[in-house]
């Protein structure tokens, strides 16, 4: 994904500042077990699955390309945008899918609803 602000550049170099050119997971514990970590982190945080993040990120880079809500938090449906509009929400929705690794625009559904 695009790093787009300061405060993502700042967390990257604290991360590279901890990991060096290791892992960020630690020695004494493996994948599964650092996982669980990150899980339990993000329940405190008020995500109920870590890949809300995802949605998240979706939602909100949808609303700053497109200047409208996703329509699943409220925005306008596909039938009901303009034909300019549609053409953007198609180039939103590809740019979207592809900086969370997916190359079919279909897969934006499942987060920003149609």
């Amino acid at each position: 994904m695009p790093v787009r602000t300061e405060s993502q550049r700042e967390a990257l170099q604290h991360a590279h500042r901890v990991a060096g050119r290791g892992s960020l997971i630690p020695a004494d514990k493996n994948y599964d077990q650092q996982r669980c970590v990150y899980e339990r982190e993000t329940l405190r945080a008020g995500l109920s699955k870590a890949h809300g993040l995802r949605h998240e990120y979706a939602h909100r880079h949808y609303a700053a390309l497109t200047g409208w809500e996703a329509p699943v938090r409220g925005g306008p449906s596909s039938r009901d945008l303009t034909v300019e509009q549609k053409r953007i929400d198609r180039e939103v929705r590809l740019t979207i899918s592809q900086e969370l690794g997916h190359e079919r625009t279909a897969v934006t559904a499942v987060y920003l609803g149609r």
